[in-house]
């Protein structure tokens, strides 16, 4: 049965390819993961730059307070980045942690392991912890097993 008067959106026929890749190319716009990665938008809003890792400098010892249900005050550091001059705040896991990490410290930084990057459990905002304080290990100061190096 022919169905006259509606149009179908999608092009048919034996010459149609050209035009269905067309609209295909033009549509992934539409896909904010393909857009993302194709205009590099990632890679640009991350202080990181893409990067695993990244040596900063202490600023200042922070608190920060968990979101709801919880109730508590996680040990942070605002740092400084020394690739890019960006300021991030990093997590310091660990009971005591804060105690080891002092201000004009160099430490490294690294993702906390949140889904897709972002903040992890109930720190709001907080994307990156501290994993070493002036090259040693910040959970082998915590243990016990290492002293922190006097500079």
């Amino acid at each position: 049965m022919l169905n006259f008067g509606v149009t179908n959106p999608m092009p048919r026929g034996e010459f149609a390819a050209r035009e269905l890749l067309a609209k295909k190319r033009r549509f992934r716009w539409s896909d904010s993961h393909y857009k993302r990665r194709v205009l590099g938008l990632n890679t640009k809003t991350d202080p990181l730059e893409g990067s695993p890792q990244a040596r900063g400098i202490v600023l200042e010892k922070v608190g920060i307070e968990s979101k709801q249900p919880n109730s508590a005050i996680r040990k942070c550091g605002r740092i400084q980045l020394i690739k890019n001059g960006k300021q991030i705040t990093a997590f310091l896991p660990g009971d005591g942690a804060l105690n080891f990490m002092d201000e004009h410290d160099e430490v490294i930084v690294e993702g906390i392991g949140g889904s897709t990057g972002g903040a992890m459990g109930d720190l709001p905002g907080i994307r990156w912890k501290v994993s070493k304080v002036n090259d040693v290990d910040l959970q082998m100061l915590v243990y016990g097993r290492k002293e922190k190096p006097r500079r």
